[in-house]
């Protein structure tokens, strides 16, 4: 018997009924035009079939990348059913578009969809379950909605998350919160920790210990896609052999000290060339104007420019890119690290076969920093002026940037395994059903 606190959820709900006015106003203003907002509500159409389901939800961009050799394996080990995917934000789901579009392209395969997440009120979620009948729901990180996981209980729907993970800063937050998580983790039926203190965590949450595993993260089992591959070397070949340094996943605040960077790299190496990838869609074009405000000059990914002997920036402004352009450079910074954001993730750099450099601030991260650092395998700046000697320093040694994409990929090769770890407490769960 599962203990449970419903009236903590009770409380939360009706939190959400008095705040609806301001969530609603903000869904409208995000949702992509081509996914109806009724999908927030749980109103999804009606199934093409009567196949069996898989859900897998993932807050954004993010996760959805992460999560991509986990769908491969549940596409091939459960053939006969649908998986479909559900997301937060639009972003995430072009990329979960872009990534259901590739798979049916190649050996993968499979019935792959889209929705979007419902809003968390009771009846938007119990709609959302009743419609799909999932015969699993798979909760990708740290996604715990109280409502959904209560409505997966009630039609008896087996839980699993995967890939979780609780940071020291959101167990704070989680732990003001217990009853509220205690009776919502109730209904998960595994939970595949990724470290030891991310399980600690959630047991002090209420988690039972009996039904949780660490498994290790997934982040680990990252296979670049060929056609990825392939297009950084198509890319690489017409540049040449200028220095190229690449920096992913950048925040507000962060890419005018990189653009301050690179302005200074280029007076000791004049055709050198910063890939620049912003975090955020809706800022491609505010970082192409703070390249002009700078007279760095610019090509534009999106547009098909291509960037000439005298282009400074090549902004990737596209969807879906970011190992490739990783893949381009000799040697990758990984963005939200100089800003208070927590980091992004160190491995994408790391599996293309690129020396990682990062700022301090890694706390959505500190395991992964660790195992790399343990291994010599990263190297670690605490400011902008820090990283401008380091890019210097490394532009000059190739003897060194090799031997820091070769640790980087052996980190990665010792570690994966938790795929496999994964499906396994998945295959048990779906012979429950």
């Amino acid at each position: 018997m599962r203990a449970g606190r419903p009236w903590a959820r009770h409380l939360y709900s009706a939190a959400l009924y008095l705040l609806s006015p301001l969530i609603w106003r903000r869904v409208w203003r995000e949702q992509l035009p081509t996914h109806p907002r009724r999908e927030r509500l749980g109103y999804l159409p009606s199934p093409p079939d009567h196949r069996r389901r898989i859900w897998l939800h993932c807050a954004s961009v993010g996760e959805v990348l992460a999560a991509r050799p986990l769908i491969e394996a549940l596409l091939e080990r459960f053939p006969g059913h649908c998986l479909v995917i559900t997301t937060m934000t639009a972003t995430g789901a072009e990329r979960a578009a872009a990534l259901a579009e590739g798979l049916r392209q190649t050996e993968a395969g499979g019935e792959v969809s889209h929705h979007f997440v419902p809003l968390d009120f009771p009846g938007a979620a119990r709609r959302f379950i009743d419609r799909l009948s999932p015969a699993l729901a798979i909760l990708f990180e740290t996604e715990l909605w109280p409502n959904l996981l209560a409505a997966c209980g009630r039609r008896g729907v087996p839980v699993a998350v995967v890939n979780g993970r609780l940071s020291p800063r959101a167990f704070r937050g989680y732990r003001r919160l217990r009853p509220l998580m205690q009776e919502a983790l109730s209904h998960v039926d595994w939970l595949a920790a990724k470290s030891a203190a991310d399980a600690g965590r959630f047991r002090a949450l209420g988690m039972a210990a009996g039904r949780s595993e660490v498994v290790g993260s997934l982040k680990y089992d990252l296979t670049p896609d060929p056609v990825a591959e392939t297009r950084s070397r198509q890319l690489c070949t017409r540049l040449g052999a200028r220095p190229v340094w690449v920096a992913g996943s950048t925040h507000p605040g962060e890419d005018e000290l990189l653009l301050d960077v690179h302005a200074r790299l280029r007076a000791h190496y004049p055709d050198a060339l910063l890939i620049l990838v912003p975090r955020h869609p809706q800022r491609f074009d505010r970082v192409a104007a703070l390249c002009a405000e700078r007279g760095l000059a610019l090509a534009r990914r999106s547009r098909d420019e291509w960037p000439g002997a005298a282009t400074a920036i090549y902004l990737g402004d596209t969807m879906g890119e970011l190992l490739t352009l990783y893949g381009v450079g000799d040697l990758a910074f990984v963005g939200g690290s100089l800003v208070p954001v927590g980091g992004h993730n160190l491995l994408e750099p790391a599996a293309m076969g690129v020396p990682v450099l990062t700022g301090p601030e890694l706390a959505n991260f500190a395991e992964v920093a660790a195992t790399l650092r343990e291994a010599d395998a990263l190297v670690e700046v605490a400011d902008a002026e820090a990283l401008g000697r380091v890019l210097f320093a490394l532009f000059d040694d190739e003897a060194e940037r090799h031997r820091l994409a070769e640790a980087g990929q052996a980190v990665i090769a010792a570690n994966r395994g938790a795929l496999v770890r994964t499906m396994t407490g998945l295959s048990r769960l779906m012979e429950t059903k």
